[in-house]
């Protein structure tokens, strides 16, 4: 009798005991999944200005771009992001909303959604209420005029490129027959010689290019990257969680690189396929953007020399803004935060180098809309993966968050992309991108997935291939045997049509 209790009693000690060990390595896996969590909720957002997918990340190999490589090895790259408006006011606006363009209201480089959707509460302004600094340099949101300031972040500058050397000279010169070009007499004037001794590298039209004469730290992207990592190093933010933005305002034109950049590309040696004179006999009209001739070019007229020097100078930006970023990275490493601190890479959007004789931003093509997009989650993402699910820049807003442990706004039409850190084979929640852009009082949309794109114009369809047609050359719309996809399209375009629609009125709140 007394033996049978014994084995009881102990039997129930031991069940007992192993369930409070158990219990004990839950929590402390749990505490320890918490503990990582909380690491990584700092956030380092970098946004480009003008950045296609010329970069080696995105399998474009003729540039070299060792940083974002680095940074790539170790992250998950999407390898199908498109902007919501390739213009940069627009795609920006959207972006930091999280919302469609129609949807913000912001559909020119004008519009300030401020103005156009009061209340909308933004990407920094988000991080901001909850506890975080919230560090900016350069271009993030589109213009001083559109600076959301103090309401969004806790500091913020605007650098300028020092004075270019051929500057410099001309008014060295001028300064020794007239005086200081301060000098209220002499203000107008000089205005108008600094406008011609420049006009050649810094003038936006015709777009300048060339190599700048300066060194790296005189550009405003050198400079950019050195205020990041003076906030890292000097731990700016205190014992708040950063959330720091660097817009990196190149390759925007004028394209200025220190000449090292340029030697690094000869023209020579670019590499690039020609468009057939008539390719734009089945193309709508409308899908023209007519920036081409503003850099020199005509329309179905190949410009070889040309199209290789702005090529070359537009490539020289890209491995200069590659160098300024792993001062960012650096620092950041040597500041203890390189493991708990989220990094996004992207773009406002593409930008066409000659492609369908194209030139410079504001289309639909996918070298006008798709971008960059590289990010890196602490304990989440696996180095060197990459995924082909269709990301869109709304999606930014709704990611940090999330992975942030913050609540979502109900406003946001993106969605997080967190279930595809781990899981980068996923081809994700939303299998299309959407994107428009104005032409006149009208617009022009697009829908894409992996294998196709639809566009439609005032004055006509598009409809590509990508998997067969990558390059978008041969338009099928209105041949018989697509005639199925081309319903199909067209039906998602008018849902995604009327979803933006729906939402442009609605006020933001906070889910609890």
């Amino acid at each position: 009798m007394l033996r049978s209790l014994f084995i009881v009693c102990f039997g129930f000690l031991l069940q007992v005991t192993l369930i409070n060990v158990v219990s004990a390595q839950a929590a402390e896996v749990q505490s320890g999944a918490a503990t990582q969590s909380a690491k990584a909720k700092n956030v380092l957002f970098i946004v480009c200005d003008d950045l296609n997918t010329h970069v080696q990340p995105a399998g474009y190999s003729p540039i070299t771009t060792p940083t974002l490589s680095g940074l790539a090895a170790q992250s998950l790259t999407f390898t199908h992001a498109f902007c919501q408006y390739p213009v940069c006011g627009p795609s920006r606006a959207s972006m930091l909303s999280g919302l469609y363009p129609q949807s913000s209201g912001v559909l020119n480089n004008t519009d300030d959604i401020r103005r156009q959707r009061p209340g909308t509460v933004t990407l920094p302004q988000h991080f901001k209420e909850h506890g975080y600094w919230t560090g900016c340099v350069g271009k993030v949101f589109h213009s001083p005029r559109h600076e959301h300031g103090n309401v969004a972040w806790n500091e913020f500058h605007r650098f300028s490129n020092d004075e270019l050397p051929v500057v410099t000279q001309a008014r060295l010169a001028f300064e020794a027959d007239n005086g200081s070009v301060e000098d209220p007499k002499n203000r107008r004037r000089w205005r108008e010689i600094q406008k011609q001794v420049a006009a050649k590298l810094d003038a936006q039209t015709p777009p300048g290019y060339g190599p700048s004469g300066l060194q790296d730290d005189q550009h405003k992207d050198g400079k950019n990257a050195r205020q990041v990592a003076k906030w890292l190093t000097d731990d700016a933010f205190g014992d708040k969680p950063f959330f720091i933005a660097c817009g990196i305002q190149k390759p925007h034109v004028p394209f200025l690189a220190p000449q090292k950049y340029f030697d690094m590309y000869p023209p020579e040696k670019i590499e690039y396929t020609a468009d057939r004179r008539n390719l734009w006999d089945s193309l709508p009209k409308s899908a023209i953007s007519k920036r081409y001739e503003a850099f020199g070019f005509e329309l179905g007229v190949e410009n070889d020399a040309l199209r290789r020097e702005y090529m070359q100078a537009y490539h020289a930006c890209i491995s200069f803004i590659d160098a300024q970023l792993s001062i960012v990275v650096n620092a950041l490493k040597d500041s203890g935060h390189w493991e708990d601190t989220i990094i996004v890479f992207t773009s406002d959007h593409g930008y066409h180098l000659g492609d369908h004789f194209l030139w410079g931003k504001v289309t639909l093509f996918d070298i006008g809309a798709k971008v960059p997009f590289i990010i890196r989650v602490p304990g989440s993402t696996q180095g060197g993966t990459k995924s082909q699910a269709m990301v869109e820049l709304i999606d930014v807003y709704p990611t940090l968050s999330d992975l942030a442990g913050l609540p979502l706004p109900a406003h946001l039409q993106g969605r997080s992309l967190r279930p595809l850190l781990a899981d980068p084979v996923r081809t994700g929640q939303t299998k299309f991108a959407y994107s428009v852009v104005s032409r006149g009082p009208k617009l022009g949309y697009a829908i894409r997935n992996q294998r196709w794109r639809y566009a439609k114009w005032p004055d006509g369809e598009e409809l590509y291939h990508l998997t067969r047609d990558p390059m978008e050359k041969h338009n099928l719309a209105g041949k018989e045997h697509v005639s199925e996809r081309l319903l199909e399209m067209r039906e998602v375009l008018a849902q995604r049509q009327r979803e933006a629609a729906a939402r442009r009125n609605q006020t933001q709140s906070v889910q609890p």
